[in-house]
């Protein structure tokens, strides 16, 4: 199991990105469009910790793992068995991957697929 994308949402981008910066030695990019104007910084093994302010009022802040799995439909489907709810239904960001997001156990959780 890995993480892909590790996305965090905040009201406060610029102090979360120097927090990660200072106590773990990562560089913070420029806000990116496809991304939701996440600033992006690389982990370990490829991924990338991406942090962004709220797309809408009502999205509060949350830390949301995106797994990255080889088949999204294959995968979302066993979430749906398990019990979990989609809450956004595999969507492509072109040059990226393709992602979902699932609510189970009252947390946020993503996939991906590359």
């Amino acid at each position: 199991m890995q993480i892909y994308y590790l996305e965090i949402v905040t009201r406060d981008v610029d102090v979360v990105c120097a927090t990660y910066a200072a106590a773990n030695g990562v560089r913070f990019g420029e806000p990116d469009s496809g991304l939701g104007n996440a600033r992006t910084a690389e982990m370990p093994g490829g991924g990338l910790v991406g942090v962004r302010a709220p797309l809408r009022d009502t999205e509060e802040p949350v830390v949301r793992p995106y797994w990255l799995v080889d088949d999204i439909k294959a995968a979302v489907a066993a979430v749906v068995e398990a019990g979990g709810e989609i809450a956004v239904e595999p969507l492509e960001i072109p040059g990226r991957g393709t992602f979902a997001i699932y609510v189970q156990g009252g947390n946020d959780h993503g996939l991906w697929q590359r």
